[in-house]
């Protein structure tokens, strides 16, 4: 094999692996962290320099009728061969607006030369920006928005000897930031873990590619050489102060995680499992539990923190309003056009405050999510789901309705149950897990309709929304999102439809255990919101 060729399969070895992030806090002095801070804020405004000239350069873009017209042309359009002749001329009015890649990255050398900033920080911060004008291309974008004054992005290099090289000093990883040379702290069995099968890598990365290659060529599968492949700097303001993370993107799955006892922490389980996801609650059947619990919630804590983090807010509004009076109408809605806001002492300590609690709440729900895809993934290997509509969900009603009594009708929709809730963020996370596992994620098509059939009639029976407990045809009353879930369960793989036959055989089972849990979350007097169980 010569070396052109041994390198283009390595090429394609790296392309094809899996990755994997390990996070850890740097052991960098107070002094050094405010440096890094300083840069980060510096890409920030870069970074909104160059949002500013391509917002404008896209802007124009959108206001010439000929590219509005090509749009829906293109949209309109079935025809793949008319389709490539559209989608060639607007690529061709994007460069002549320089809406394009190209313009994007030159113009940000500049803009990193202004702000002193490396160029390969630059760059990534161009990426970063692109991306956020293709979604307006491309997607369902509206507009490129800026970094806030306080927002502090990430400092990212995407080649491991640019940027913040690593290297490896008395059998410990190093890094380097411009002059700042800064290790990591390692606090468990898995970091150590990590961190050791690393320290391999660069010490023979040479031995170790050769070997992942081999494999690779024989048996067509990727070996983990835990090859670091760039690092990330991610500041953050815990309790006041700030505080630097290190994210090291590495090559390969993550090691396993063990118990205190040395057995694997996770177990993973074998057989089916239908979940029914909603806005704030998750129903589960699987061959040996049935389950039905609010989601993103670790105790009953989280509850209490989503109010106190209300109240902070309504606080924070009372005191903007108090300091600022002359931008708001006397119906109490704030003014058109431009304004100066003053802000008391006062409301920076709530928003201090308040900012503290959300990041805690957000870490909360971020561990509650890990924790229930964990549990989930013990129970099964396949996981069958319901497509995800969270987005659609948020969404505000466009017509305006009234009531019986001549009230009209609110509305907003789901916004502050799927913020808290996160029921996108759990049904994303499930199914990596499943992936990365070697299980099975399985989304219904929407025909599926698990919410409205009824096997004991073997028909579809609409259902309103309020029906939370409810009577099959034979009378045996169900709650309904558990009856989804079971639904789910009996998923026919053939047809990719309800398996009635199934549905019959295990519903008795099933059943007994579902009436277990509801007796058992009434007894521990356990709170499912939307559940329609009474607790006393």
């Amino acid at each position: 094999m010569t070396d052109e060729e041994y390198k283009k399969i390595l090429k394609q070895f790296h392309k094809l692996s899996d990755r994997h992030i390990l996070v850890v806090e740097t052991d960098m002095p107070y002094s050094d962290v405010i440096k890094v801070v300083a840069l980060s804020d510096k890409i920030r405004k870069a970074g909104n320099e160059l949002v500013c000239l391509m917002r404008k350069n896209y802007d124009q873009l959108l206001r010439t009728k000929r590219y509005r017209k090509l749009l829906k042309l293109y949209g309109d359009t079935e025809d793949k061969d008319i389709r490539k002749i559209l989608a060639k001329q607007l690529n061709e009015m994007q460069s002549e607006y320089n809406v394009t890649w190209n313009f994007c990255r030159i113009a940000m050398i500049s803009i990193g030369k202004k702000y002193s900033i490396d160029a390969v920080f630059a760059l990534t911060k161009a990426e970063d920006v692109w991306r956020g004008v293709e979604k307006c291309l491309y997607n369902n974008g509206k507009t490129i928005h800026f970094s806030k004054y306080g927002e502090l992005p990430c400092i990212r290099a995407k080649q491991i000897n640019r940027g913040i090289p690593i290297s490896v000093k008395d059998d410990k990883l190093q890094f380097k930031l411009g002059k700042v040379v800064f290790g990591i702290q390692i606090n468990d069995r898995f970091q150590t873990d990590e961190v050791n099968a690393i320290t391999d890598y660069l010490v023979n990365p040479e031995i170790i590619d050769a070997k992942a290659i081999n494999t690779f060529m024989e048996d067509a599968c990727c070996t983990d050489t835990y090859r670091p492949c760039y690092a990330t700097l991610v500041p953050k303001i815990i309790r006041g102060k700030y505080r630097i993370s290190l994210h090291l993107t590495i090559e390969g799955k993550a090691m396993p995680k063990y118990d205190k006892y040395g057995d694997f922490r996770h177990k993973y389980g074998k057989g089916m499992i239908g979940a029914d996801i909603g806005t704030q609650t998750v129903a589960y059947t699987s061959d040996t539990e049935v389950g039905l619990k609010n989601l993103s919630e670790r105790g009953n804590s989280i509850q209490n923190s989503e109010r106190k983090e209300r109240l902070l807010y309504r606080a924070m509004d009372r005191s903007r309003r108090a300091t600022n009076p002359q931008n708001y109408n006397d119906d109490g809605t704030i003014k058109k056009g431009y304004k100066t806001w003053k802000y008391s002492n006062h409301y920076k300590r709530l928003k201090a405050k308040h900012v503290e609690l959300c990041r805690i709440n957000a870490i909360n729900r971020q561990l509650a999510i890990n924790e229930d895809a964990n549990h989930l993934r013990s129970l099964g290997d396949t996981f069958v789901t319901e497509p995800k509509n969270a987005s659609k969900l948020t969404k505000r009603a466009k017509e305006t309705t009234k009531n019986n009594k001549g009230k009209f009708n609110k509305k907003k929709r789901f916004g502050k149950s799927i913020k808290n809730r996160c029921p996108s963020g759990f049904q994303t996370t499930i199914e990596k897990k499943f992936k990365v596992t070697g299980g099975t994620y399985i989304e219904v098509p929407n025909n599926y309709r698990a919410s409205q059939y009824d096997h004991t009639a073997d028909d579809y029976i609409k259902k309103k929304l309020s029906d939370r407990l409810y009577k099959l045809r034979d009378g045996t009353e169900v709650q309904r999102d558990w009856y989804s879930s079971f639904l789910l369960y009996c998923y026919d793989y053939e047809t990719k439809d309800i398996d009635k036959e199934k549905c019959i055989i295990d519903f008795e089972k099933q059943y007994n255990k579902e009436k277990a849990l509801i007796t058992w979350i009434k007894a521990n007097k356990i709170r499912i919101l939307n559940s329609g169980i009474k607790v006393a």
